[in-house]
């Protein structure tokens, strides 16, 4: 079995937002030039995440008021955890909710989706650099 590893680095200048990563996944994975195994793509901060989902802008807009009305940001005094001087609290929960990772299978040398499945990372308190680990292995 061999294995890759490649971190894809990220700057979202808004607090908020959802990236699709599909395409740089698909690259790590040709160059790791892996053909059958397993992709692991994981937020490595604990206030984005990484999911599957469709890339349509209204979903990603009913998303965005979805995780707001579930984990409000204001008002930030409502969070035990925005008294340690952070304003984050809802970006952690936003977090929690979307989850930390997605596993995808390989398939003769390609990402192995189902219809109209693409990757996302999803940042919840941008405005600062993060990382995305992507992990293949196979064969």
């Amino acid at each position: 079995m061999n294995s890759f590893r490649k971190e894809l680095w990220f700057e979202v200048p808004t607090r908020r937002a959802f990236l699709n990563i599909t395409t740089a996944v698909a690259d790590c994975l040709r160059e790791s030039q892996i053909r059958e195994g397993l992709v692991l793509v994981n937020a490595m901060h604990i206030t984005a995440s990484v999911f599957i989902n469709d890339d349509e802008g209204g979903l990603h807009q009913d998303y965005d008021k979805w995780l707001e009305t579930l984990a409000p940001h204001a008002p930030v005094s409502q969070y035990l955890h925005n008294r340690t001087g952070e304003d984050n609290a809802d970006a952690h929960m936003k977090r929690q909710i979307m989850g930390r990772e997605v596993v995808v299978a390989v398939t003769q040398g390609k990402l192995d989706f189902g219809p109209w499945e693409q990757i996302f990372y999803g940042e919840f308190d941008g405005r600062r650099t993060k990382r995305v680990l992507v992990k293949i292995i196979g064969e």
